[in-house]
């Protein structure tokens, strides 16, 4: 045990350097004491691990507004398109106005009273006048409001661009810091004995089960879609658990239930929080397979039922998607997206 107890103070720097990182982007706390021993080296990294899980909702929750951002500014730029050609409209008849002649002041009256050849040509020289006018003023005042249009409209367009563009670099620096965590966590758990290993993942991931045949657990689905999302979510047994990742080749938890709800044709957002607010609400008592369930408050993990008491997930740094029990600590609910 000299070598672990001797590891775990080489651990000291990364570890604490990660849980600042948490506490940096969830809330201020206290500074984690120094690990003495490979036990509390281990909890450490275990209490990292749940921290990251949580982190890492919030920066999809982060991609998610970023993404709605973009869209908005990408709305607002089509809007202000809209505008722009709306006052290129007006051109024509603009340039037409000004080959008329038309100057709005008496001038064209004293020509049409020496150029007329009599009383009734008078008055309808003067009546046309009046309606080149009146035509002329009111396309005037239409292009000073499609100008104003266009103004206001590519004025929201560049504001939300700009806005859009500031929370993407804010969501990259994010990722970055985030990434960086990671590795750190990551590097830690490298340092843990196999045992140790095990009763991190098993503390945070719950036993590993025994997957059931796939078309088993699809034939209790409710409908085609469930049954496609189990049968796919199954099929990535063993896959290894990447951050921010959403297949073919690695996963993390939202990842993994929308790669395997895309494959039924069903669009998910890669967020845990958002996929707990879809669908119909269901209870412990009436999951089927398919089922979206997810855990802690706020959500920050889901899995897939599968069944018997059973989910498919991809749950944490060192474990591949796996199958494990549903009742476990943190568990909040269910939805039927399917």
């Amino acid at each position: 045990m000299q070598r672990n107890r001797t590891t775990g103070r080489r651990w000291t720097g990364a570890v604490v350097a990660a849980t600042g990182l948490v506490a940096l982007v969830l809330a201020p706390g206290s500074a984690s004491a120094a690990p003495s021993t490979a036990d509390e080296a281990a909890q450490l990294v275990e209490e990292a691990g749940r921290q990251l899980t949580a982190v890492d909702e919030q920066v999809h929750q982060a991609e998610l507004t970023v993404a709605a951002q973009q869209q908005a500014a990408a709305e607002a730029d089509r809007a202000a398109a809209v505008a722009e050609a709306t006052l290129q409209q007006f051109e024509p008849a603009i340039r037409a106005i000004a080959q008329s002649g038309y100057t709005g002041t008496t001038r064209s009256r004293v020509a049409a009273f020496l150029g007329s050849d009599s009383a009734d040509d008078l008055v309808a020289q003067m009546t046309m006048l009046d309606l080149i006018a009146d035509h002329a003023d009111g396309v005037l005042t239409e292009v000073a409001v499609a100008q104003a249009a266009a103004d206001q409209a590519r004025a929201t367009a560049d504001a939300a661009a700009a806005e859009a563009a500031a929370a993407l670099t804010t969501l990259q620096e994010q990722q970055a810091q985030v990434q960086a965590q990671v590795d750190a966590y990551e590097a830690d758990f490298a340092r843990l004995t196999a045992a140790e290993q095990t009763r991190v993942t098993a503390a945070l991931a719950g036993p590993v089960l025994d997957a059931p045949s796939a078309a088993v657990a699809a034939a209790a689905a409710p409908g085609p879609a469930a049954a496609t999302a189990v049968q796919t979510a199954l099929g990535q047994i063993g896959d290894p658990y990447v951050w921010g990742a959403s297949g073919p080749d690695g996963f993390d938890c939202s990842g993994l239930t929308q790669y395997a709800y895309a494959a039924a044709g069903i669009s998910l957002p890669h967020s845990s929080k958002a996929q707990s607010t879809m669908g119909t609400p269901v209870s412990r008592s009436e999951l089927l397979p398919g089922d979206i369930v997810y855990f802690y408050s706020p959500v920050s993990h889901v899995g897939i039922y599968i069944g018997d008491g059973k989910m498919v997930h991809a749950r944490t740094f060192g474990q591949p998607v796996a199958v494990t029990s549903v009742d476990q600590a943190g568990y909040r609910g269910a939805v039927r997206v399917a």
